[in-house]
């Protein structure tokens, strides 16, 4: 089955590598989606994909990078998408 999942991460997360490391874990996972900074200091991942992959994916989110420190991780479901994602983007 298809999925697509929303996080918002808080913690040591911004300036430590934690998007380009999500986008990394990502595509070994075959999702499709982006990981973007917020203004409030958290990182907002979305991610499109079969579910096992989604799910292997919101565990990874919890450790992060080695120099990261996750103090939150915040789930929202979200409806598939008319148009998904291609690819896994940052921004």
């Amino acid at each position: 089955m298809i999925v697509c999942r929303q996080w918002i991460v808080r913690g040591r997360v911004q300036g430590v590598g934690y998007r380009a490391a999500t986008r990394q874990q990502a595509q070994l996972l075959g999702l499709c989606g982006h990981a973007r900074n917020r203004s409030d200091g958290a990182v907002e991942v979305l991610a499109y994909g079969l579910t096992a992959a989604v799910e292997a994916l919101e565990l990874w989110l919890w450790q992060g990078p080695a120099v990261a420190q996750v103090q939150s991780v915040t789930l929202q479901e979200l409806p598939a998408p008319t148009q998904p994602p291609h690819a896994f983007t940052l921004g």
